[in-house]
């Protein structure tokens, strides 16, 4: 499960330690807390007594007894018709063929890497979620959603092929999965692999008629208010999917014969750029590929047929949002992908320039738990009332 080997560059030039651990032992958040633990351990041992490491206040073998007791309670259960509502999404079929996990493995997949620049990726993170009191994963699937139905509709109109009435877009969604799901539970120090993956069904509204490519403002505020409500339907950042899916003999039946997702999206949060050559640094950073082993057995089955994943590097003149475009090559065309991609990053823009808006942003229902109102009530009272309290 773990293996760690010391390369010793002599003594002259840094060293480097190369940390190897499978997945089933930890997920992303795990490792920011070994690369802590770490350095402080280190620091310890080479400048004598310092800094005790944090205890771990509730256990991996905790949590997995919790998960398992959950599963079957009247309460998780009661979230299947929202899990089998999201699967029946209508999807049409993104490759020549449905995806085959005998032909569709790791070593036959292609990669895509694209950047969107720190002047578009500040109001992203940071101007438009506050606007609209919302999350920069309701940002980034919002464009994710946009993009998605645009480039749907630009292949179908190149093909003469018909789109589905319903204008949702489904996708799987990964999270973190370190839920508050019971009282007295703290996960900030708990090594594992929490991450959790849940089908969502996110609706930006029909497009422009003539132009689908087309994303003019009101449009593109209506769909990020339409998103984000959407998202605060899902409980506990669908923790419960996994419970039902895996965990429970009455719903797992139900779920695993569902038409799954084709498209998997994971937005991994922000991460320090990594260091130039030369640089001096501090004595311990994190290369989060450092010309280690490939991170997937090649004969693994990919689980959709466009994997992606985005993070934020923070960099010297800003923060730069970075997304990995993963598919098995047998599937679909380069170009195809690109077209996604750059679909994708006309949304983003699109989204980012709301925040040159004055009137933009606002409330949407799930802001107001204690009134009954409707979107379209909450937005004639900001109207009337203007501005973006």
């Amino acid at each position: 499960m773990v293996e760690a080997v010391w390369c010793d560059a002599g003594p002259h030039a840094r060293g480097r330690l190369l940390l190897v651990v499978h997945h089933l032992a930890v997920d992303a958040v795990s490792w920011r807390i070994l690369a802590d633990d770490l350095a402080t351990a280190w620091h310890t041992a080479t400048h004598g007594p310092g800094t005790a490491l944090p205890p771990v206040t509730t256990s991996y073998r905790h949590w997995s007894g919790l998960l398992a007791s959950q599963a079957r309670e009247a309460a998780r259960e009661a979230e299947l018709p929202l899990w089998e509502a999201a699967l029946s999404t209508p999807d049409p079929q993104l490759g020549h063929r449905p995806l085959d996990p005998a032909r569709d493995t790791a070593d036959r997949t292609r990669t895509l890497v694209t950047h969107l620049p720190a002047a578009w990726t500040k109001d992203l993170l940071t101007t438009v979620p506050a606007a609209f009191h919302a999350g920069v994963d309701d940002v980034l699937l919002t464009a994710l959603a946009l993009a998605v139905r645009s480039w749907r509709g630009q292949r179908a109109g190149a093909t003469g092929t018909d789109l589905p009435g319903d204008t949702g877009v489904l996708l799987d969604l990964e999270g973190h999965g370190r839920e508050q799901i019971a009282d007295h539970v703290d996960l900030s120090r708990t090594v594992g692999w929490f991450t959790s993956l849940y089908p969502v069904r996110l609706d930006p509204g029909p497009a422009e008629t003539r132009d689908p490519a087309r994303l003019d403002a009101a449009h593109v505020e209506r769909a990020l208010k339409r998103v984000k409500e959407h998202l605060r339907t899902v409980p506990d950042h669908g923790v419960g999917y996994g419970m039902l899916r895996h965990l429970n003999p009455a719903t797992r039946a139900s779920l695993a014969g569902a038409p799954q997702p084709q498209i998997g999206f994971n937005y991994l949060g922000r991460y320090p750029a990594p260091p130039g050559a030369g640089d001096g640094g501090a004595d311990w950073e994190v290369l989060l590929d450092g010309g280690g082993p490939r991170s997937q057995d090649p004969g693994m089955p990919v689980h959709h047929v466009l994997d992606i994943n985005a993070h934020t590097e923070d960099r010297a003149d800003g923060p730069r949002l970075v997304t990995r475009w993963t598919w098995p090559g047998d599937l679909l065309e380069e170009p195809d992908v690109e077209a996604l991609t750059e679909a994708f990053t006309r949304a983003l823009r699109a989204v980012a320039e709301l925040a040159e808006r004055p009137d933009a942003g606002g409330w949407t229902p799930s802001d107001l738990p204690l009134v009954s109102l409707s979107q379209n009530q909450i937005d004639r009272l900001q109207n009337k009332w203007g501005g973006r309290k």
